[in-house]
């Protein structure tokens, strides 16, 4: 049994796609809890092996990449598999086991949101 926190995700009102766990840095102060489950999607990635394996996944040709396809980021498998949890726990990737390897994706709506939260305003 898995104790993983997986951002928040909310649908918006005006029905534009997904809005971010967070408002966007520059729109107001953050509440503790949305500093809180911020700082958990950065920490997983502020490893470089995390950013890597996060990167490949979500640059490979169909949206989602075999543990097969993305483990030489220079550490053993073993790490490999514990840096995915990470970052599967962080609420960052989803998998799924298919025979013998796991497939891993990054929702469209996890880098909507990551996206949303770092974005400027609009110019007036």
């Amino acid at each position: 049994m898995s104790n993983a926190k997986v951002l928040p995700l909310l649908e918006p009102a005006d029905g534009q796609g997904v809005a971010p766990c967070c408002p966007p840095l520059t729109e107001r102060p953050m509440t503790a809890e949305e500093a809180e489950t911020a700082a958990r999607m950065f920490k997983a990635l502020g490893d470089p092996v995390r950013l890597r394996l996060f990167s490949a996944v979500a640059s490979h040709e169909g949206g989602e990449a075999c543990v097969c396809d993305i483990s030489d980021v220079g550490v053993s498998q073993p790490t490999v598999s514990h840096h995915l949890k990470k970052l599967k726990e962080a609420g960052l990737l989803t998998s799924e086991r298919r025979g013998t390897w796991v497939y891993y994706r990054v929702e469209p709506s996890v880098l909507a949101a990551m996206g949303k939260l770092l974005t400027l305003p609009a110019a007036a």
